[in-house]
Order: C-alpha cells, then structure tokens, then sequence
C-alpha cells in the first residue's frame, strides 16, 4: 500500500473581510474516494466537502493523484469505491454533469475556426440553471474578447499559439455556466496578465456562489480557500498487515 497517499486537510482560509450576500445551498460532498488506475491504488479512503463561494486546492508532490482526482470528479476515471454528490445541485443530474473540466489538454478542434469552436461547446454543454446556481451566461464573442483573443475569432484555432489556445479553453467556463470548476495547473502557458486575469475569473466564479477544485504547485491569490495535501504516507504510518501485503 506505499503508493496510497496520505491527505491532510485545511480548514477555510477566508482572504477577504467582506459577507457574500448568498447562503451556502451548494456542498460538493466526498466520501472514502479509491481510484484504481493501471491496475496500481492511487489512493483510498479520501474524503472531503466543499462549500460554495470556496476554492479547494489540491498539493501534492507529481504523481500523487491529484489529476486522477480532479479526472474522477469530472467523470473521467471511474471509481474503485466511495461516493460523490452535490448537495443542492440539479437533482436529475449526476455531479459531474455539474461541473466544468480545464485540464492539461485544451480540447480545441483545429479544423474548426475559434468562435465555431466556442459555438459548439456552448451547444454541447447545457448550464445549469440559474435556480441552482446563478452564474453570469456570456455570450461566445464576449467571451473571446474577455480573454483577449477576439481578434482570432475567424482563425482557424490550428493556428493559436500554446497560449491563445489556452484562454480559448478557458472561455468555454464562461459560455455555459456550471457550478463547479475543476482546474489542474490553470495558470499553465499563461502570460503574467494572461495569470491575472484567471485568477479574476475564478474569484468572480467563488463571489457567484461557484466552486472550484484545483490541482497546483503556484500559490494562487484566491479569495477563500481549503488545503487538501496529498502525500505518501511514511513506513511507521502504515499497518503492519499492510506492509505484509
């Protein structure tokens, strides 16, 4: 079992002095999470709740689990045991439904011009609605010129730099809006404005009542935060029975 990691959580880091106007309705709730991937234990037995308007950011050393972490929320990997629900979510939709996946990869079809791109994820994706969470609907072109890349609007995005396609990624969060934000190293090929910008974006998201989980090795400025550390646990922390096995 020397490949379970161990997690150690923090409480609320509140950054800000101000009271958001809404209630917490939203708890995104984990139960004794185990991932199993190539057939190796990643980890198990992890467990964590969330509430809106908070940013839970996951740290770890590479390899620790944090992307399967954020791949299972997002419907990606399935689990080997435990349960994860949203409390106060679209009760006809599974939790990943709820949810919006910014990873290492971008997602961009190349063939496709950049608007036609964000056309089509925001008639791929359904939002949620405005009952369950009141996150800000932009519109595609907004959305572009938001994020600064309206000027390649008509480009086929084969022809975006690493960047440009990065914030073209970025802009699908904006065209339908989803509760929960699921970010693994989002500041990645991001320029310094590019950065601060995000990090405007994702402390607009928790302000509407959004929560986000984020894999990260930057230090985010974020409004309100939970630690989950994931780490190898040391041998005089592992059973005896499971040393054995």
């Amino acid at each position: 079992m020397e490949n379970c990691p161990c997690i150690e959580a923090a409480g609320p880091i509140n950054k800000t002095s101000f009271i958001l106007a809404w209630s917490p309705v939203l708890k995104l709730i984990a139960e004794n999470l185990t991932i199993d991937r190539g057939g190796r234990r990643v980890f198990q037995d992890l467990s964590f709740t969330l509430d809106q308007g908070t940013a839970l950011v996951v740290t770890g050393a590479n390899g620790i689990g944090k992307s399967s972490l954020l791949r299972t929320l997002a419907g990606l990997v399935s689990l080997a045991g435990g349960d994860i629900r949203l409390e106060g979510g679209q009760a006809d939709r599974l939790p990943f439904e709820q949810t919006h996946y910014f990873g290492h990869q971008d997602a961009v079809k190349p063939a496709l011009s950049v608007l036609e791109n964000l056309t089509f994820w925001r008639s791929f994706s359904a939002a949620t609605p405005a009952d369950v969470f009141a996150g800000k609907t932009v519109a595609p072109l907004e959305a572009l010129e938001l994020l600064g890349i309206a000027h390649t609007a008509h480009l086929p995005a084969a022809y975006l730099s690493a960047g440009q396609k990065r914030r073209l990624s970025l802009s699908r969060l904006l065209v339908t809006p989803r509760p929960i934000w699921l970010m693994d190293e989002p500041t990645s090929a991001l320029d310094k404005a590019s950065e601060k910008q995000l990090l405007d974006l994702m402390n607009g998201h928790l302000a509407s009542g959004g929560l986000i989980v984020t894999a990260t090795h930057t230090d985010l400025a974020l409004d309100t935060t939970s630690i989950l550390h994931m780490r190898t646990p040391d041998p005089s922390e592992i059973a005896p029975q499971e040393m054995l096995s």
